[in-house]
């Protein structure tokens, strides 16, 4: 159960003074945040590669949490969260599952980007009773072609930031040019918003096993999308290098009815660089 009473409590909708819960279950005491008005079916975040509470963009959180009960958390071995993070990425849709029924929740809709729209893939392939809708930013299915090259993708970039002393995600989320570059010292800062109660760094063993997650899961065998009936809506940038662009036409292909936006001139982070723009299709999408 919940250690923390959230009865009679105002109601918050800025994601830097969401407070800090925890909540125990499978072994595991999950970190984790909530905001916006309880009832009804919450939306719950999942959040990308290396990523713990303190990465969610707030000019995309607040907007859904204006009119939606919102939770992000931490996985298993994550920030502030107990527990191992597991090798594969339906493991990790496992620990999920434990987390959110925990809080007594029997339909959800999910918020996702990144390791975490396949995390949220690989929940609903599961579980669809789970699910009402689904949003999928910057991710792949099982098995897309190349996602197993995040790796070095990834550690590529680290090295650039290392020695420009800037934050990995200005490379691997932005585009390196007149748009990009802005946009990504704009994101990083706003991160920053938060100024108490901030989250653990994760670790680098935990990051380590997350990059094998993702490999595993694009050498994977496909799942069968088709079976996912629910209202899907799926966004990502043009020039997307981390979990190639042409990733999202390919679930846009295979899950029946969803909708597509995809963002010109940005990548990975597309959606942070077109908050403004992004936001309210997905305050829409989402609407009970």
């Amino acid at each position: 159960m919940s250690d923390n009473d959230t009865q009679n409590e105002p109601v918050i909708t800025s994601y830097a003074q969401a407070p800090a819960r925890t909540l125990s279950a499978g072994g595991v005491t999950y970190a984790y945040r909530e905001l916006g008005p309880k009832g009804g079916i919450p939306v719950v975040f999942f959040v990308h590669l290396a990523a713990t509470l303190d990465n969610w963009d707030p000019r995309i959180i607040d907007p859904v949490a204006q009119g939606r009960h919102v939770i992000a958390f931490d996985q298993p071995g994550v920030g502030a969260s107990t527990g191992q993070v597991p090798d594969s990425v339906e493991a990790m849709a496992d620990d999920a599952y434990t987390f959110i029924t925990a809080l007594g929740f029997d339909k959800i809709d999910i918020f996702s980007f990144s390791l975490g729209g396949m995390i949220a893939q690989a929940l609903v392939v599961k579980h669809p009773e789970l699910v009402r809708k689904l949003v999928l930013t910057g991710t792949g299915p099982k098995g897309g072609k190349d996602i197993d090259k995040v790796t070095g993708t990834t550690y590529a970039d680290m090295l650039r930031a290392l020695l420009t002393r800037s934050d990995p995600k200005e490379f691997l989320f932005f585009n390196r040019d007149a748009a990009g570059k802005p946009a990504a010292r704009a994101f990083v800062d706003r991160l920053s918003e938060r100024t108490e109660d901030r989250d653990a760094n994760i670790k680098v063993k935990a990051f380590q096993t997350q990059l094998k997650a993702i490999k595993k899961w694009g050498r994977g065998t496909p799942d069968d999308l088709s079976k996912i009936t629910q209202p899907t809506l799926i966004a990502n940038g043009d020039n997307d290098r981390m979990v190639p662009s042409v990733l999202s036409n390919d679930l846009h292909e295979r899950i029946k009815g969803s909708e597509l936006v995809i963002y010109p001139d940005s990548g990975h982070g597309a959606i942070f660089q077109y908050h403004e723009e992004f936001a309210p299709v997905a305050v829409e999408f989402l609407a009970p």
